[in-house]
């Protein structure tokens, strides 16, 4: 298992596995970020995420234009449970690779996408994580006078 993610808790990975809308952010060539909402699949032992999209996508595009220096970072949120990943993410477009994406896709989703012949796969390799995923404590309720 990654070192990145192995030092989290339990309920940290319980969280990345349940269905959640996530954000990936980028960096455009001329330095800004860029957020789009994206489903991410998490495979902690191999220490990756993945993302699928377009290759006509400018999350694509911005991770080509910076190459094996492409950092990124993917996020949920959920009330007060939060979870970010960060590393390097590389564009693969085998094959076999895009549809393992798609398979790992509809299992955290529960719907597979429809085949597109454009599809390729943001492969991120973790190099660090972070987040609340512990419930967070009640708060006191306060008496109405």
């Amino acid at each position: 298992m990654s070192n990145a993610i192995s030092v989290q808790p339990d309920s940290y990975l319980e969280f990345w596995n349940e269905y959640h809308l996530c954000t990936l952010t980028t960096i455009r060539p001329d330095g800004r970020p860029h957020v789009v909402p994206v489903g991410v699949t998490v495979d902690a032992s191999a220490g990756v995420a993945r993302v699928i999209t377009r290759k006509s996508s400018r999350k694509v595009a911005n991770i080509l234009a910076w190459g094996s220096e492409a950092r990124v970072a993917v996020c949920q949120v959920d009330g007060g449970r939060w979870a970010t990943l960060e590393g390097v993410a590389e564009v693969c477009t085998d094959e076999a690779i895009v549809q393992d994406a798609v398979a790992r896709y509809g299992e955290r989703y529960g719907r597979t996408p429809a085949p597109d012949p454009e599809r390729v796969v943001i492969r991120i390799a973790i190099e660090r994580s972070m987040g609340q995923t512990l419930p967070a404590r009640p708060r006191p309720s306060v008496a109405a006078e």
